[in-house]
Order: C-alpha cells, then sequence, then structure tokens
C-alpha cells in the first residue's frame, strides 16, 4: 500500500468564504499514483471546514445566511470564547456544523464521486494563512 500526504494553504481576504478545492485534490490525486484507494481531506484549523457539496453560488449564499442566524458573529461578547479575548466564537461553531473532513473513494485513479459534487474549504475566520491536510492511502 502507498501513501502520500500533502498540505494546502488557503488565505481568504474575507471572514467566511467557501473555496473549491476539488482540482487541488485531484491533482494530489494525480501526484499519488494512486488508483484504487481513499482520499481523506481535513481542516488542520478550528475555525475551518472541508465539506462535498454542489458548486452553486446561490447555496453557498444561503450556506452564509443559514450559518450567520444559527451562529451569529456579533455580538461577539455572546460567546464565552471570546472572554479569552477573540473574536471568532461563531467560527468554532460553524466548524462544527459544516464538518472537518471528508473521505472520498479513489476509483481508477479518480475521485469517485455522485453527480454535482465537488470539495470545498470553508473558512469562517479569514484573512490569515491556513491549511488543509490531503491524505491518499492505497495501490
Amino acid at each position: 500500500m502507498k501513501s502520500y500526504r500533502k498540505e494546502l494553504w488557503f488565505n481568504a481576504p474575507t471572514r467566511v468564504a467557501f473555496i473549491n478545492i476539488t482540482q487541488q485534490v485531484n491533482d494530489c490525486l494525480r501526484e499519488s499514483g494512486i488508483k484504487e484507494g481513499m482520499v481523506l481531506v481535513n481542516a488542520m484549523h478550528i475555525t475551518a471546514s472541508v465539506f462535498i457539496n454542489d458548486d452553486e453560488s446561490g447555496l453557498h449564499n444561503d450556506y452564509k445566511e443559514w450559518l450567520e442566524k444559527l451562529a451569529p458573529h456579533e455580538p461577539v461578547r455572546q460567546y464565552r470564547h471570546n472572554d479569552t479575548g477573540e473574536d471568532n466564537g461563531d467560527a468554532h461553531l460553524k466548524r462544527q456544523i459544516m464538518g472537518r473532513e471528508v473521505v472520498v473513494a479513489v476509483t481508477g485513479g479518480k475521485l469517485d464521486f455522485g453527480p454535482w459534487e465537488q470539495i470545498f474549504y470553508g473558512e469562517f475566520d479569514g484573512r490569515r494563512r491556513k491549511r488543509v491536510l490531503v491524505k491518499i492511502i492505497g495501490e
């Protein structure tokens, strides 16, 4: 069995952003040479997420609005986490809702997706450098 590891780095210019990283993950899969196995893609920061869904701007806007209703950024004093001097208590909750990682099967050297599926990096406390881990195992 082979193993491959790579870190992808992002610096979203806005506080909240969704970035399609499917091509970067495909590039990693190609570099790995693995034809059958699994790909793990996970956010390495507790205020960011990796998830699978449709690459449709209306859906992404719906996510932003829905998440803001569930865990509004302001007033920042509403979160006990922010008592430490932080202002990102909402970002931790948003990450928990959207998830830490995805696992995708690799079949015939390709990501084995259903219709419309794409991989996204979700940023909830942006404007600084963060990373995503891509780990591929297989033959």
